[in-house]
């Protein structure tokens, strides 16, 4: 079987699961020694790992009926929603913490729990471990009692609000307030059930201080929450993978658990680096799983199923971070990338290497954010990090979880946020080292049936109304920035999440209607609402950036004023303008579409735009830079060969989509790494052959790691064309540092002059000139301004350092006259060359430098283009023509 996997624009084939079902056999005669994982900082071997697994997993068929379980809110069959059953006070139940059996659409069970019973909170996980094992889980745990060997600062989530400003600032959400305040009560009654039964969001955020291993003075708890099994056991090389050696318990929720205490000498029962498992008897066969709040998991080679690893290295080997977390800047720029595929050799690239080679880079360039892809463990590399098995385990493929950390304190040492492309919108299918038919059922953590189900990326849909599905979302969100000190997330798959129909084979046209009816997935919304607020809440410098092409109204709201609560939406369709223009002849490139698709935002919400990311990076697909030169990159990018049409038309108009992209899309920009520089190669990850059921074969790569990394040293190479593309963009970079002008209050757009091919704006006291005709340049063009004064250039795509053709006069100085011109009160003449951006800077209130940590000589680059040139003959037949 052959798929295609889908995020936000990617396809690429993806490998279907190839686990079979095999009845598992064990001798469990005696203990073996446990297989220890070395940790040395810095350094990550796999050799430890090479020891085969000395038993059988079993898969289960996809579909099972399990029996009916209580456990806190969650609803069986995914028919019945938490919103569903909070629709109105008068039909929320005493016990939102019942659900019903996972087969029937109805509510066959009205008993309420007791009161007495809801006086703690709706969990029967023991709060003491030693004295629940004594009394066999008779006592329910006080989620309010918190981890003493990580006490935390006070932090406190703010109350919700009255939700209602959304109507101030946006009145025609007026029309749509029933959909809208029903999703604000429905946020509301949430908070108010999460303050009643968990102590508050800041308490039921913090599930991995209970679930999944946690250790104390006296020894091991491991629980999990599987209300589908029959029974479980803890297995592992600690007791040489024995199933009757370690028998878990279950509570009325569905919550297996067992205390290990420690050996004799004090040691703990599972030592550091052992390989974990749960094995469960559940409806459909015998399976084993790794758990589902596992910390590491690790795929030993030659073996196709990942290995759940206890991780809790000493003290002493423990990364401790050195440097404070950076304040959030008021414009992001933002450099993604992807660890893997860091290195310049074809190799899987580590945390160590880049935080020593690539960050120092993203610094020099001028980015003051990197975004991470991959960070969740996926067992298929090739879905770039997409298709999530283990949610709160670092790939392993990269390094140690103490690797990433000193990846994550480094950045933070230059002053770089690091953010997460963090994956809520859907996991992947595997069983056997996922969350899939995890408890052997089909409903466990997902929707049941084809709600479940996503059909272009072959994965699992998640039920945002159930209550655990909540708990574990929401810890894990909390679990990153607590535990690794990212500084916040990009959320995948936005749009997905919100919609029944995923935003599949649906045009978004921006009519309201669109977003605020029954295809509107209610339960979703409510629960990106409740993770912003708990994100904001705790850790307020951080960022959160939502992938969502739809426009959803409201969705960079603060949710206390009825929004949905992001800081930022991905500025998608900018993306997609750019490659639909550049299959077009230049004479039929409109100045007024380019201007329309970069400002076509909500008032009020920030976005963050891109000209490309990594979804037209792969194979497939084609970057800008291919678009523009296609195999012309190959032959004619030396500096001691001549160039051809094709190349000089691609790097003048690189330059100039990247600049008008950062200066009219948004207030924050974001490039996917090598493109700054035009990367010549496609990504193609690893793959082999596949063969489809009808006999027929899609060719692999021969599992080749050739496409799959960034030849950086294109770019750092000084006798190639790659080199000023990268200078250009280091100097655009600095440029917005110096004058933060995708944040500043004034824009205004004065020209776009669709027979000049022209475009002028203004961003703060910077005057943006972009002339996109292909050969023909302007003397003394008109250009307006707001401000009297002088100016000068700051910026030129032309200059030499740039890879252009030194046609200005950086010593130049424009005197502004006064009158009205476009508009404007104010003008300047200029020469603008064809196929060239100028940006000119009002020199009498030139900024001082906002980041007075970076050197002087990397600002120096944005004053690269004032350094005297040669002027040369503005001659336009000189001048490159169009190919």
């Amino acid at each position: 079987m052959v798929y295609t996997y889908s995020a936000s624009g990617l396809r690429l084939p993806c490998a279907t699961s190839v686990y079979r079902s095999s009845q598992s056999s064990f001798n469990g005669s005696s203990r073996s020694s446990s297989l220890s994982l070395l940790l040395k900082k810095n350094q990550f071997s796999r050799k430890i790992f090479a020891q085969n697994s000395s038993y059988d997993s079993d898969s289960s068929p996809s579909t099972v009926a399990s029996k009916k379980v209580r456990v806190p809110g969650d609803q069986g069959d995914g028919s019945s929603s938490l919103t569903d059953q909070l629709e109105s006070p008068s039909t929320i139940s005493d016990d939102p913490q019942v659900i019903h059996d996972v087969d029937s659409k109805e509510m066959r069970d009205n008993k309420k729990i007791k009161a007495e019973e809801l006086e703690s909170v709706p969990s029967t996980l023991a709060s003491n471990d030693e004295e629940a094992h004594a009394e066999e889980l008779s006592a329910p745990l006080n989620w309010k009692v918190r981890n003493p060997n990580s006490e935390a600062k006070p932090r406190s989530i703010p109350p919700p609000g009255a939700g209602q400003r959304i109507y101030e600032i946006d009145p025609t959400l007026s029309g749509f307030c029933q959909h809208l305040d029903y999703r604000y009560a429905q946020y509301k009654r949430m908070r108010e059930e999460i303050d009643k039964y968990e102590g508050g969001l800041e308490v039921f955020s913090r599930g991995y201080e209970k679930l999944g291993f946690t250790r104390s003075e006296t020894g091991i708890t491991y629980r999990e929450w599987a209300p589908g099994a029959k029974s479980a056991a803890v297995i592992g090389d600690f007791n040489n993978w024995n199933p009757n050696a370690d028998v878990m318990n279950r509570d009325e929720f569905g919550v297996w658990e067992i205390f290990l205490p420690n050996n004799v000498d004090g040691s703990p029962a599972i030592p550091h680096g052992s390989r974990v498992k749960i094995r469960m008897e559940t409806p459909s066969g015998i399976k084993d799983s790794i758990p589902a709040w596992i910390k590491f998991s690790v795929q030993a080679p030659g073996e196709i199923p990942f290995n759940g690893i206890y991780y809790d290295p000493p003290e002493e080997e423990k990364y401790v971070f050195k440097h404070p977390q950076p304040k959030r800047p008021k414009s992001l720029r933002i450099y993604e990338s992807h660890v893997g595929m860091s290195s310049t050799e074809p190799i899987i690239n580590t945390y160590a290497n880049f935080r020593d080679d690539v960050l120092p880079r993203i610094k020099k360039l001028g980015y003051n954010a990197v975004q991470i892809m991959a960070i969740q463990e996926h067992s298929y590399y090739a879905s770039f990090g997409y298709h999530v098995t283990n949610f709160f385990a670092p790939s392993s493929r990269f390094g140690t979880p103490d690797d990433l950390k000193s990846l994550i304190d480094k950045a933070h040492e230059l002053g770089i946020l690091v953010l997460m492309d963090i994956v809520h919108s859907h996991a992947s299918n595997n069983t056997l080292d996922g969350l899939n038919m995890f408890d052997g059922t089909d409903a466990h953590y997902f929707h049941s049936g084809s709600r479940g189900h996503h059909w272009l990326w072959d994965s699992r849909l998640f039920n945002y109304g159930s209550w655990e599905v909540l708990r574990f979302l929401l810890s894990n969100a909390r679990w990153w920035l607590e535990e690794y000190k990212f500084d916040g997330y990009r959320f995948d798959g936005v749009t997905s999440m919100m919609y029944t129909h995923h935003g599949l084979q649906v045009a978004f046209t921006g009519n309201y209607h669109e977003y605020f009816g029954y295809e509107t997935d209610v339960d979703a919304v409510v629960y990106l609402m409740l993770v912003n607020d708990m994100i904001h809440g705790l850790y307020p410098e951080a960022v959160t950036i939502g992938e969502d092409v739809s426009g959803m109204p409201t969705f960079c709201i603060p949710v206390q004023d009825g929004g949905v609560g992001f800081d930022y939406r991905l500025h998608m369709a900018i993306a997609d303008k750019w490659i639909e223009i550049l299959k077009k002849r230049d004479e039929d490139w409109k100045m007024g579409d380019i201007v329309h698709t970069l400002t076509n935002r909500r008032w009020s919400e920030k976005c963050v735009a891109y000209a490309e990311s990594h979804d037209q990076a792969l194979v497939g697909d084609k970057t800008i830079a291919f678009w523009l030169m296609d195999k012309d990159m190959y032959d004619f990018m030396a500096l001691d060969r001549p160039s051809t049409p094709l190349i000089d038309r691609g790097i003048a108009l690189h330059k100039m989509i990247r600049l008008i992209t950062m200066g009219l899309g948004g207030e924050g920009y974001l490039n996917f790494m090598g493109n700054e520089f035009g990367h010549p190669e496609w990504i193609d990850f690893p793959r082999g052959d596949r063969h489809l059921p009808n006999g027929s074969v899609i060719p692999g790569n021969n599992n080749s790691y050739d496409k799959c990394r960034r030849r950086f040293d294109l770019g750092d190479a000084d006798y190639l064309r790659y080199r000023g593309m990268q200078e250009f963009d280091q100097a655009m970079q600095h440029l917005e540092e110096k004058y933060g002008f995708m944040t500043s209050e004034h824009q205004y757009i004065s020209r776009k002059d669709e027979g000049d091919r022209v475009i002028v704006f203004e961003r703060d006291n910077l005057v943006f000139v972009f002339n996109f005709h292909w050969h023909k340049s302007y003397f003394d063009y008109r250009v307006g301004c707001l401000k009297p004064g002088k100016y000068k250039i700051v910026l030129d795509s032309d200059d030499s350092l740039f890879g252009g053709f030194n046609r200005l006069n950086h010593n130049a100085e424009y005197f502004s006259s006064e009158g009205w011109y476009d508009d404007r009160p104010r003008s300047i003449l200029v020469y603008a060359p064809s196929r060239t951006a100028v940006v000119y800077a009002l020199f009498e209130d030139e900024p001082e430098v906002v980041d007075k940590s970076v050197p002087v000589e990397i600002l120096k680059t944005v004053e690269a283009a004032a350094e005297p040139v040669e002027e040369s003959e503005p001659d336009e037949e000189s001048e490159p023509l169009d190919s």
